[in-house]
């Protein structure tokens, strides 16, 4: 039995029961269980009857235990029983736990808000569609080339961007040497942006041999407070200037990239079909990720900050993903800037809760439209898995895996929000624009706001009502004329 009230928007108390008889249960299972931790005088190990146990270490001795047995699958069923979602841990109180007694549970826990799911249809969304160009092919086999290029010896001209330069440096701050500020042949890539902003592009134009001094001065959020805004003079020698060799783009160069394709036209076309499917995806995830984002603000959703604070912790691992590649993590990076974690947890907070509340209307969608996961579905989604990850089994020991793992929940609740996005794309309506129709469209809504912005009254201002009229109508026919364009 179960007894439920809210407590505040997003929080409900239940009053769980237990019936006596599956507490007697419980109770004699678990004296069962334990007996053989108990020595009790006159009775060999594991043999004393539960009710010397019982008078020797108190009538609660195997209470834990019984709410390990008890406690969990009552709070699931009772969350069943009232219909309800948690989104965090259940806080549990024991009330009461006797023999021939109902066993009472109080669990407070924090759950889906409701809200009034209203129009998610036929939801107006732009898109710009852009096209692969014979440049953006160009470009990436240009990028190609460069990182398949050598490094060549300059030994005469000037240092240019690019180049990888071979030096010698000593820093000062107010006349002091400091930690780090000397190093010997050191490969400094011009343009790389790896020094303080200024010291690579002031040594453009050096030749082998040269000696330059190069003043910088250290960011005020500098990771080492000692140097935080502070100037510092490097003397610098150019030691060796190398120069990236690019390949010939030819057939040979090709053949070098992949076995597959032999000339360089077959390639061009190869990079150029990549690109277009590359493209279309991205354009597909930013048109899903706009139209999730402009559902979701057409609803009044109290967004619990539990969910708004689990979103944090995502886009923190996300950018903790990142970091890993550069060699460093999260905590180190936190150290470096001002502000610290709270600063990168705070510049989170707006898009945690835009996901938080997007995801709280697909929840919501899900229901309304009765979307599942059918069986088919979910064995298409593990079979795909068991590829990439080199399975060898068959489907159902994988899936018994899967489920084991809560990893079959995991795919049930991805399949349900592909239909419930893939519903929304499907009724929605879709107004495409060229790049040059964005741009052009983006320009008259810039300036329609600067003429708002300049027309607007002063505060204290004295201003002719019938002007604001005038400027209103003024408005209205911008308006209409930009449409009818």
């Amino acid at each position: 039995m179960v007894k439920w009230e809210k407590i505040d928007s997003n929080k409900i108390s239940l009053e769980i029961e237990v019936p006596k008889e599956e507490v007697n249960e419980a109770l004699e299972k678990a004296y069962y269980k334990l007996r053989g931790r108990f020595v009790i005088p006159g009775f060999r190990k594991g043999k004393a009857p539960r009710k010397i146990i019982e008078s020797r270490y108190g009538a609660e001795v195997f209470n834990e235990e019984v709410l390990e047995m008890l406690a969990d699958p009552a709070y699931r069923d009772a969350i069943k029983e009232t219909n309800q979602e948690p989104i965090s841990q259940p806080e549990v109180e024991m009330v009461q736990l006797e023999k021939d007694k109902p066993l009472i549970l109080k669990v407070n826990v924090e759950v889906k808000p409701e809200f009034e799911l209203g129009e998610y249809k036929g939801v107006t969304i732009e898109q710009v569609k852009k096209e692969i160009t014979d440049e953006d092919v160009d470009k990436y086999i240009d990028a190609l080339r460069e990182q398949h290029a050598r490094l060549v010896t300059v030994e005469e001209g000037e240092l240019q961007e690019k180049d990888l330069a071979v030096v010698d440096f000593s820093g000062t701050v107010e006349g002091k040497p400091f930690q780090g500020s000397e190093a010997e042949n050191y490969s400094l890539q011009i343009g790389s942006k790896t020094f303080i902003e200024g010291f690579e592009e002031q040594l453009i134009g050096t030749s082998r041999g040269e000696k330059r001094d190069v003043k910088v001065t250290f960011p005020p959020d500098y990771y080492r407070e000692e140097l935080a805004g502070k100037e510092a003079v490097f003397n610098v020698e150019i030691k060796e200037i190398k120069r990236p060799q690019l390949p010939p783009m030819d057939d040979n160069f090709v053949q070098e990239l992949t076995e597959d394709i032999s000339t360089v036209e077959e390639f061009r076309a190869d990079v150029e079909k990549k690109l277009r499917e590359d493209l279309e995806r991205r354009q597909k995830v930013d048109l899903e990720s706009r139209l999730i984002e402009k559902v979701a603000e057409g609803f009044e959703v109290d967004v619990p900050v539990s969910l708004v604070n689990r979103e944090i912790e995502n886009l923190l691992g996300e950018f903790e993903y990142y970091l890993r590649t550069q060699g460093i993590n999260l905590d180190q990076y936190a150290e470096m800037i001002e502000g610290g974690k709270e600063r990168l947890i705070e510049e989170r907070r707006g898009e945690a809760e835009k996901r938080a509340r997007a995801n709280l209307v697909l929840d919501a969608i899900i229901k309304v439209e009765e979307i599942e996961a059918t069986k088919e579905e979910i064995d298409k989604r593990i079979r795909e898995l068991m590829e990439r990850f080199k399975v060898e089994e068959d489907l159902d020991e994988a899936r018994m895996k899967f489920s084991a793992d809560g990893r079959l929940d995991m795919i049930k609740h991805e399949i349900r929000y592909r239909k419930a996005v893939d519903l929304l794309v499907e009724n929605a309506r879709i107004v495409e624009m060229t790049p040059e129709q964005a741009e052009e469209k983006a320009m008259e809504t810039a300036a329609q706001q600067q003429d708002e912005t300049a027309g607007a009254p002063e505060k204290n201002s004295d201003v002719d009502p019938e002007a604001g009229d005038d400027s209103s109508e003024e408005s209205s026919s911008d308006k209409g004329s930009t449409k009818d364009k």
